[in-house]
Order: C-alpha cells, then structure tokens, then sequence
C-alpha cells in the first residue's frame, strides 16, 4: 500500500458514502420508473413524490461527496505536504454523513408537515430539488467553508499555489455562496423561481462544472502525465465560458418563470457552450499522448476519463442545446425530453468523473509501483452501464418526443393533453424500456462495487502497455 496522507484518509471517507449513496439514488430510481408504469406501486407508503425526490437528493449528495474526496485526494499533490486542519476535515466528513441520514429518514417517514415555519427549519422546504430543511442547507455551507478552509490554508502553509488550486478556491467560493441563494423566501413566484434556478441550473451546472474540470485536470496528469500547460490552458478557457455563459444560459428557464421571452433565446444559446473546454482539454490531452501510444498504469481510470469526455459532450452539450434551442424548447419544455438530458448529462460529467477519481485513489493504494491496473470486471460495469443508459436515454426521448407531439403541439398543453399522452403508446412503452435498462444499470453497479473492492489486490508482474 502507498503512503496515505491524512487529507487522502479523508478523500477514502467521502468516496466510501459517496458509492453508497449512488446505490440509493439508483434503488430509489427504479422504484420510481416501475410507479410509472403501476402508479399504484407503494402509493401510501413510499408515493413516487417521494421516491422521486430520494433519487434526485440522493445523485445530488453521492456526486457531491465524491466530488469533496477528489479535492482532498489532490490537495497533498498539488501542495507537496499533508492538509491543514485534518480533524476539522473529518468532522465535516462526519456531520455531512450525519445529516444526510437525518434527511433520508425524515423524508421516509415523515415526508410532508405543516406549511409553516416548523416544517422549512425540519422537515422540508418543499421547493423542488431542494427540498432539505434549512438546517441541513446551513448545514451544506458550513462544509463547503470548512472544505474552503482546508484548501486555502493547506495552500498558504506550502507557500505554493498552481492553476489548479486557484481555480479551486474560487470555486468553492461560489460552491457556498450560490446555494445560499436557494434559501431566498419571496411571495412573488417569479422572484422565487428565479433565485431556485440559481441553484437548481448554475450551483450544479458551473460551480460543478468548473469543479469536474479541476478533477479531471488532476486525473489526465496522474493517468495519462499530461503537461500541465495543458491542463490549465483549457481549464482557464473553461471557467471563463461556464461563469460567462452560465448566467445567461439560465434564461431558457426564465421565460418559463414570468421574464421577458427574450431570455428564451438568449439562454438556449448560450447554455449549449459551457462543456466545450472540458470536452477540448481531454481530446487535447489524449492527443498529446497518443505519441506515447496512450501508455498508462490505470485501465479503469482512463477509459472513465474518455466516458466523462464524450457523455458530457454528448449529454450536456448535444442533448442539451437540442431541447433548449427556443423553437423546440417552446414544446419540449418539461416533458421526458428534460429527463433523457439529464440522465446522460449527469452520468457522463459528474458519474464518470467520481469514478475515475476512485480507481486513481484505488491505484495508489493497491499498486503504487505497479502493475497496470486491471481487470475483466470494470469492463463488463463500464459497458452495461454505458449500454443501459444509452437504452435509458433513448427510451426517454422517444417518450418526450411523443410528449412533445401528442400532449403540447397537438393537445395544447392542458391537464387532459398530460393523461391522454401517458397513455399513449409511444410515451408508456418507452416506460417499460426504461425500468428494464434501469435493472441492467442497477446489476452494472453490483459488479462495479465488486472489481472496486478486489481490483489490484492480486499482484502480478505486468508492464506499462498501450491502452
């Protein structure tokens, strides 16, 4: 085993929770797709608001915590010393995992209360995605600058700072200071939704995007020793095209919300570019390293990196500007079209990256000097998850286009239209393709978690091969 720094004992703890986690959100997932076909499912107990709201709370959370390990298990690379303030890493470590039990518990068996104060400090807010009791968001933040904290301090003991570590800090800046904007309360809906979408589209989409692009910075140097001009060439492109664009890329949301119709356009356009530097720092980096035939000692590693490359270009890119373009967005808006984006999106950018940071992790604790991490088992997850959510995202959108055809162009958009198109056959059958894909995910992730916990544990002499 490698030599573990304590900010690296850190990064195990955040990754451990954060692969549980993604077992929830995908169990909670499949309980969901299966309401859609019997919405009689559980309904009293476990109701699809509910286990819709466990999935999507808990693919937040899983991606964010894996996220938080990657940070810690850079920071001593980047900095050449071990982080400042261990014990108060792992106390936030220990209060995050404390209070996502708290929430999931309360959201199973209490799940609704009163429309009053009680019920938004304990219980739920009740807004959309964000449904956890504001102590739990006071909560989040509080991690967020404690994490803020580690970093910036660490940064300042080694008196060393690169282009990775600065764009990180001021990354968790706005990773802290942006959530907070979803705890605004105005009776106004317009101003309400607004401030949510702050959240819900640019927390997610360019705080976390500009994070990934760190991750992923660090990730091509460690599997594939990409330069570092590289790396931080396209990350600085990156953090101008996602905080430049990010903001008025949030307008396809507005015009939905009461703002001028202007935004409509304004926002499908400039959403569709913030992937493309992230997408342009990882072809750049496989490029450079074709000339050394793509050596590496981290199978897994890399071909998560090439998935992470190609699904966010796929998936936050094509699928997104697909459907935001105003013209289609006008109909599509809402319907399984916006979930079909955001099951490729969210696994090809943030799914792939977690990922390939544990087997890097995984590295250096099973192998440090070698072999060549690998094994027959990460390819048969790595296909079925890709092929399952390729059979997942294509059922989607054929169910959004019969949406968007039978339900908005054709109906008008009305409460009926909505029934009469569910029970359509081109909306309920893609249903069916969708939980059986769903199962086939779900036993790619039990076979993930198996080469996880055995991958590199038989050594064997091996030596550095092309990929």
């Amino acid at each position: 085993m490698g030599k573990l720094y304590e900010s690296q004992k850190i990064a195990l703890l955040y990754f451990s929770v954060a692969i549980v986690l993604f077992g929830a959100q995908l169990f909670f997932g499949l309980i969901a797709a299966y309401q859609y076909i019997n919405p009689d499912f559980l309904y009293g107990i476990l109701p699809f608001s509910v286990t819709r709201m466990l999935h999507i709370n808990a693919m937040v959370v899983w991606l964010l915590m894996g996220f938080i390990g990657g940070i810690y298990w850079l920071l001593p690379s980047e900095t050449g010393r071990d982080v400042v303030g261990a014990k108060l890493g792992k106390l936030a470590w220990f209060l995050l995992t404390a209070a996502v039990g708290i929430v999931v518990l309360v959201y199973l068996f209490k799940q609704i209360g009163k429309g009053d104060i009680f019920t938004l400090w304990f219980i739920t807010e009740g807004r959309e995605y964000i449904e956890a009791p504001r102590w739990a968001d006071l909560g989040i933040v509080a991690v967020m600058l404690i994490i803020y904290f580690n970093v910036a301090a660490t940064v300042l003991k080694a008196g060393k700072i690169t282009g990775l570590l600065g764009v990180l800090l001021v990354d968790l800046l706005a990773l802290a200071g942006l959530y907070v904007a979803g705890m605004f309360f105005t009776p106004n809906i317009t101003h309400d939704q607004f401030w949510w979408w702050w959240v819900v589209h640019l927390w997610v989409e360019a705080t976390w995007e500009v994070l990934v692009g760190v991750l992923m910075g660090y990730a091509l140097m460690t599997v594939l020793g990409t330069p570092r001009r590289i790396v931080e060439g396209w990350l600085y492109l990156e953090v101008l095209l996602v905080f430049g664009t990010g903001i008025l890329g949030l307008g396809h949301h507005y015009y939905w919300i009461g703002t001028p119709e202007y935004w409509l356009g304004i926002g499908g356009f400039f959403s569709s570019l913030e992937p493309l530097p992230l997408v342009a720092m990882i072809v750049h980096a496989v490029y450079d390293a074709g000339v050394h035939k793509l050596q590496t000692v981290n199978r897994p590693a890399l071909f998560w990196i090439f998935l992470q490359a190609f699904g966010n270009f796929f998936g936050a890119g094509v699928w997104g500007f697909m459907h935001t373009l105003p013209q289609i967005n006008l109909y599509s808006h809402g319907t399984q079209m916006s979930a079909s984006h955001g099951h490729l999106a969210f696994f090809g950018a943030y799914v792939a990256t977690n990922v390939a940071l544990i087997y890097i992790a995984l590295q250096h604790i099973r192998a440090p000097e070698g072999p060549i991490l690998d094994s027959k088992t990460w390819k048969v997850a790595y296909i079925g998850m890709i092929v399952s959510m390729v059979g997942m995202v294509g059922a989607l959108l054929v169910a959004g286009f019969a949406q968007t055809f039978f339900e908005r162009a054709v109906g008008g958009a009305t409460w009926q239209d909505f029934i009469t198109a569910q029970m359509h056959p081109w909306v309920s059958v893609p249903y069916l393709w969708r939980f059986g894909f769903g199962v086939i995910f779900f036993l790619s992730y039990l076979v993930l978690l198996y080469d996880l916990a055995t991958i590199g544990k038989k050594v064997t002499v091996a030596e550095v091969k092309p990929a």
